[in-house]
């Protein structure tokens, strides 16, 4: 991975679940199951059903949210609240993490589809506060979810950062393609490789990355 890939970059835009902390925490078991409690509360569908609509909406809009609201108005701050009102156990410090990112030069936000609440639990329960000088949530995006183009352009804009001297790092590559069409450096967070020509690099050892970018 050539160093110089990233002399460049200057900011440096972090998403969030499974990203900042290993999926085999498992987070989203909780969630997954508190919207599917959600999506029965709004449609009247049995859990089968709710499930399946559950992962049609996050397929077809980026977010459940966003499917809900669109065709179920679901309020959107009650929404949040309560799907991400659930136990971090599982998460525990990660020093050379942290460690990692104090190192990189520049600017480092967070951009999640969750909110900004639940993000900055996530980041203290991994010994990762105070490392950002912002959190941005769906919620400072409209409630528009990644992978829209306005999502991250809400983001670039609110934070002043040049797409051209930034890198995004996610574990969806759909999330991806966006950054990659501003011209941000994309780098794919995940267990496996998923190739395609909008991930510039991908890894399964976030820490060990960053380090070798210093």
């Amino acid at each position: 991975m050539p160093k110089h890939d990233f002399a460049h970059v200057t900011a440096w835009v972090f998403d969030l679940d499974n990203t900042l902390y290993a999926p085999e925490a498992r987070l989203f078991d909780q969630v997954d199951i508190r919207i599917t409690a959600q999506v029965m509360a709004a449609t009247g569908l049995d859990e089968a059903a709710a499930n399946h609509l559950r992962k049609e909406y996050w397929h077809r809009y980026g977010t459940t949210l966003a499917g809900l609201m669109a065709h179920h108005r679901v309020d959107p701050d009650l929404y949040l609240a309560d799907v991400h009102d659930i136990c971090l156990d599982t998460l525990s410090p990660d020093p050379a993490l942290r460690a990692a990112i104090t190192a990189l030069p520049g600017r480092r936000v967070v951009h999640t589809n969750a909110s900004a609440p639940y993000a900055r639990r996530v980041l203290e329960a991994r010994g990762l506060g105070g490392l950002f000088e912002a959190v941005f949530g769906v919620e400072h995006t409209g409630f528009r979810p990644k992978p829209l183009p306005e999502a991250h352009e809400a983001v670039l804009a609110a934070a002043a950062i040049r797409p051209e001297q930034a890198a995004m790092f996610e574990d969806d590559p759909r999330n991806l393609v966006a950054p990659h069409a501003f011209g941000m450096r994309t780098v794919h967070v995940a267990p496996e490789a998923t190739p395609a020509p909008h991930v510039h690099h991908h890894t399964d050892d976030l820490a060990g990355f960053l380090t070798r970018l210093v």
